[in-house]
């Protein structure tokens, strides 16, 4: 069985306080309380590149627990953002970078805000088909290359940010939060409600939150009747940080308590891709969350559920 061992992640220093520009954009505070819900934006250097954000979240994992780097069967970024114009692919670039063994399959994921449960499926699918044990699996889509500064819609929300993940085959050394069912729909035909349009991110956000408020309650009911669960069945609802107003719609029309649906975008803004794992991360070795959905739902438009469970590590055989 292949399940994550362990998330790490990334923020970066940097800040922009949405408060500072309320009169700029005409808004007021209560547009910031109750619709994005974020109050500052996390922002990276501009030297930075998003790399750097994948080998600074490394060296939090690595902080955790050693890493054997020849060790590393996979490496896979999943990001709309690549460095430079995108060739080489990120995880290329990476695998030089932390100095990894040759003997290690890379590549990119080309996903955003329903990428991590994608890239979680892909990864797992693939370590498993070719026997692998153990492998890394990054988010980082930094959008302020592509926000442009006087859009409101687009840069009181996103923030810059990177996590990995590192998945394992069960040993008896830990327990891991497996991945047990997927589930994935897409609606092409409102691709348009989020795309890059010379250089700039655009967003329809009626129609991102329209499609997000029906979609999403709707495969979330649907993937836990294929698992025959209820919602009572779950610990955590981990909903991907769309924006404050998104998460509570999905929340109210799935009738969930607020105790089951952790956010925590108010002071880094939507990261993307890296908002479920950063979600996930303090939680992976918390063995009282039995079961935990999570879902991620924007670019695509498109959207990723999962469940996943605790499972503990195997018992030594006698």
């Amino acid at each position: 069985m292949i399940g994550i061992a362990e998330i790490a992640s990334y923020i970066p220093p940097g800040r922009e306080s949405n408060l500072e520009k309320l009169e700029k954009f005409g808004i007021d505070r209560a547009f910031i309380d109750e619709k994005i819900g974020v109050y500052e934006v996390s922002r990276k250097r501009p030297e930075d590149d998003t790399s750097d954000l994948c080998v600074a979240a490394f060296a939090e994992l690595a902080k955790r627990r050693p890493i054997d780097k020849d060790g590393i069967d996979c490496i896979v970024v999943c990001t709309q953002n690549p460095d430079g114009r995108g060739l080489p692919h990120v995880s290329a670039v990476l695998h030089g970078r932390l100095g990894l063994g040759r003997a290690c399959a890379s590549f990119d994921i080309s996903l955003g805000c329903s990428g991590f449960v994608y890239s979680l499926s892909v990864v797992k699918a693939f370590m498993e088909a070719n026997g692998l044990s153990r492998g890394l699996l990054f988010t980082a889509d930094p959008y302020s290359k592509i926000l442009d500064p006087d859009d409101k819609n687009t840069v009181l929300l996103f923030g810059d940010g990177a996590t990995v993940t590192l998945l394992e085959t069960a040993t008896a050394k830990r327990p891991l939060l497996a991945p047990v069912r997927f589930a994935a729909e897409t609606n092409g035909t409102q691709s348009a409600a989020l795309c890059n349009v010379g250089g700039k991110l655009r967003m329809n956000g009626r129609q991102v939150f329209q499609y997000s408020a029906t979609a999403v309650p709707e495969q979330i009911r649907a993937t836990l009747a294929a698992a025959r669960l209820k919602p009572e069945d779950i610990d955590l609802f981990l909903f991907h940080q769309g924006s404050k107003y998104i998460v509570d719609a999905v929340a109210k029309r799935l009738e969930l308590p607020a105790s089951k649906v952790p956010t925590n975008l108010a002071h880094h803004g939507n990261t993307v891709s890296s908002t479920i794992p950063l979600l996930l991360e303090p939680i992976v070795h918390d063995t009282r969350v039995r079961r935990v959905l999570a879902c991620g739902f924007g670019v695509g438009l498109s959207t990723a559920t999962c469940i996943l469970e605790h499972v503990p590590a195997p018992k030594r055989k006698s």
